[in-house]
């Protein structure tokens, strides 16, 4: 270990070790051992991480590209959230064989169905390089040290993937600080196994998300397959299913309160080292334009599947995605304000100061700079949202967006390599876009998200396709006729939406065609006047942050030596352990640390969108069909609470007992804590979890698939 790191090990009082907070690097969790052993934990250090002999770490993988999933037998069963597979699921559904409605339970590997596009990349290793980047900067400064760091980067993945056997990856941490190796074996033949009904995988819907208490099923079952050798390969139906180093056996005995819980996963991205300016930001100006944005965006996608089940499955995966986090952000901004974390942050910044000028540090001017920074930056923050919210909601306005680079390439005299490039980006963003495209969804969407862009963004920032075209064309007296009419003569007139004409163009491509194009038109408009005049705005500023937050991190670590801390999350593998743990949301009110299936049925509505279930369960509550899978009191669990750090990324984590066993999975955080990625609340923090009990009682009694159960290790 490189000298350098040994000054990462220390923390400022927001990041102190406990056992409740905290996302802990694998390859360091021998530093909270000692804490993780008092919290009840039975296994030794080398059963968490090892990179020379079978270890968890080896049972955990990243899923999909922005979820965790967890193998769960010899024979690579993975299992994960529902909302993780909900677009394989989708994707494999039709209207005649709908899976995702309906549920599905593969009872032999032949039924198994190819996921297209999900893959499963399991850790190999975590290496410290900062010493090896260090020493390829040198003294350099600024622009010049970035451009040797990033071909030093360049060259240490080349060489750790092993001529592209394996995914290498060199992470930044502790804001620039450190940086770390992590090499992946990638596994892309992977397989949907089942699912519950999405009545049960979505049960509460968008009232119930991110709420406790929580009765949702939420949980996908895949099998990863390989080759011969048990290495990675593309489909083929003769590859095998995967041979694991580690799998999870699963628990049936239940969790009691204050029992020991651990999590593996990988949490996608925390930003606990803001600054009060940034956060202030957040609240007033950037959160609530993406609100904004997507409850219309939602409104108009819901209107669209509800008249039609074949637009619902083109468009029911993206309409979740865009619901999760549209209520994610009013969640943040609510509870941002109830913690008076902007009032929180100012008090530890103004430590900070009194800090640096008692010791001299050398941090003067810090706290100034970050103000100024965000003042210069805020009249174009909205501009930023409504570009990538607004402008990018639509399928054809993504794919216009990939013919822009194209149309700069060919008003000049390109080369035709250039031309190739870039026809091959339009083709591959035209694929991306057309498999969930419903022309009437998508028209009018691009009606509302242009007259929102018109109205919301700064006149003084607008491109000039609004006066140049669209009102020139259609007048400015009735906005919503006139956007309207716009779009019917944008998607009448391009030919960016149809298979045959962009091939044809490819083959052939044609300046007159673009500029003649009203989507590109639209598109260059749009794109040219933001990459001019504010995405250079948003990268000086996002240049700028970066140094002062590794300068800031710094000084944080000085400030309070001696004491072990965590990085901010950034997608990689880590280690959080707590206890199951119930708590009091507010005065007077409290909640326990379990649900059961008393309180589902108390929730169903029958024949709604949320709330409905299916008879077949419905039948097994009436006769507390539950087998071995009821508690001690005869109820059935179905989800349980815990004091774990998670977020985004996280969804399908392992939830794992003192023993190594699987008891449940961990799917959501509550409403209370969701200024989490921020500001971590220690008294509030809670995450949802699907009882592995609920979850085996499904696949066995609801889906009739003992094949699976069979093929795991349950413990009893």
């Amino acid at each position: 270990m490189k000298k350098l790191f040994l000054l990462f090990c220390t923390v400022l009082s927001l990041h102190i070790a406990r056992a409740d907070e905290g996302m802990w690097i694998p390859s360091l969790i021998g530093k909270n051992y000692e804490e993780m052993k008092r919290l009840g934990l039975k296994l030794s250090k080398d059963d968490l991480y090892n990179i020379n002999k079978a270890s968890l770490k080896d049972a955990v993988v990243q899923f999909g590209g922005g979820c965790t999933g967890e193998i769960i037998s010899s024979k690579g069963l993975l299992l994960t959230n529902h909302h993780c597979g909900y677009g394989a699921i989708a994707a494999l559904s039709s209207v005649e064989k709908n899976y995702l409605d309906n549920g599905y339970w593969a009872k032999n590997m032949a039924e198994e169905l190819p996921a297209e596009g999900i893959t499963a990349l399991f850790l190999q290793r975590i290496d410290d390089v900062t010493g090896e980047l260090n020493d390829a900067v040198g003294n350099a400064k600024g622009d010049k040290a970035n451009r040797l760091r990033e071909e030093a980067i360049k060259a240490i993945e080349k060489e750790a993937s092993k001529g592209g056997k394996l995914v290498a990856n060199v992470k930044e941490y502790f804001n620039g600080n450190q940086y770390l190796l992590l090499t992946y074996k990638k596994y892309t033949d992977v397989r949907f196994v089942a699912a519950p009904p999405k009545s049960l995988g979505k049960f509460g819907g968008d009232t119930d998300n991110w709420m406790w208490p929580r009765h949702t099923a939420d949980f996908s079952i895949f099998r990863v397959y390989a080759d011969a050798d048990n290495e990675p390969a593309a489909y083929n139906k003769n590859n095998v299913p995967f041979r694991p180093k580690w799998h999870l056996p699963v628990s049936i005995n239940g969790v009691e309160e204050k029992d020991y819980a651990m999590i593996f996963g990988y949490p996608g991205r925390t930003n606990r080292y803001e600054v009060s300016y940034g956060i202030d930001l957040a609240i007033k100006e950037t959160n609530p334009a993406v609100v904004d944005i997507r409850t219309k965006r939602l409104e108009i996608m819901k209107r669209h599947m509800d008249a039609d089940k074949s637009v619902y499955l083109k468009l029911t995966s993206r309409y979740a995605s865009i619901a999760n986090y549209w209520k994610y952000y009013i969640g943040q901004t609510e509870q941002l304000k109830r913690l008076n974390v902007v009032d929180q942050k100012k008090a530890e910044e103004k430590a900070f100061a009194k800090w640096n000028a008692k010791n001299d540090a050398g941090f003067d001017g810090l706290m100034n700079d970050y103000q100024n920074m965000y003042a210069d930056y805020k009249p174009y923050a909205k501009h930023t949202v409504y570009y990538s919210e607004a402008f990018k909601a639509t399928n054809l306005a993504r794919i216009a967006s990939a013919a822009v680079p194209l149309l700069k390439v060919m008003t000049k005299t390109p080369e035709k390599d250039s031309i190739e490039k870039y026809t091959k980006q339009l083709q591959a963003a035209f694929k991306a876009n057309i498999k969930d495209y419903d022309e009437a969804t998508d028209k009018e969407l691009f009606a509302e998200m242009t007259r929102l862009y018109y109205t919301e963004v700064p006149k003084s920032q607008h491109p000039d396709i609004f006066q140049r075209v669209i009102f020139k064309k259609y007048g400015n007296e009735n906005a919503d006729q006139t956007f309207r009419a716009y779009a019917n003569y944008v998607y009448g007139k391009t030919f960016l939406m149809d298979e045959k004409k962009v091939n044809a163009f490819c083959e052939h491509p044609s300046l007159e065609a673009l500029e003649n194009d009203p989507a590109v038109q639209y598109a260059a408009s749009i794109v040219n006047n933001f990459e001019t005049y504010y995405m250079p705005k948003y990268e000086e500023m996002a240049k700028e942050k970066k140094s002062l937050s590794k300068a800031y991190v710094k000084g944080l670590m000085q400030m309070n030596r001696n004491e072990l801390f965590y990085p901010d999350a950034n997608s990689t593998m880590r280690i959080t352990y707590g206890q199951v743990l119930a708590y009091q949301p507010q005065d007077a009110v409290s909640y326990n640390f379990y649900t059961t299936m008393d309180g589902m049925m108390a929730k169903y509505k029958a024949g709604d969108d949320e709330f409905d279930l299916p008879q077949d369960l419905i039948r097994l509550y009436k006769k507390k069909d539950y087998g071995v899978y009821a508690d001690q009191d005869g109820s059935l669990h179905t989800c349980f609470i815990t004091n774990n750090d998670i977020t985004g990324g996280n969804s399908g984590s392992p939830v794992i007992n003192a023993k190594g066993e699987l008891v449940g999975c961990a799917f959501d955080g509550n409403w209370e804590a969701m200024s989490g990625d921020l500001a971590f609340d220690k008294k509030y923090k809670r995450t949802i979890v699907c009882d592995a009990r609920f979850i085996l009682f499904l696949i066995d009694k609801l889906g009739g698939a003992h094949n699976l159960i069979e093929e795991m290790d349950i413990m009893k």
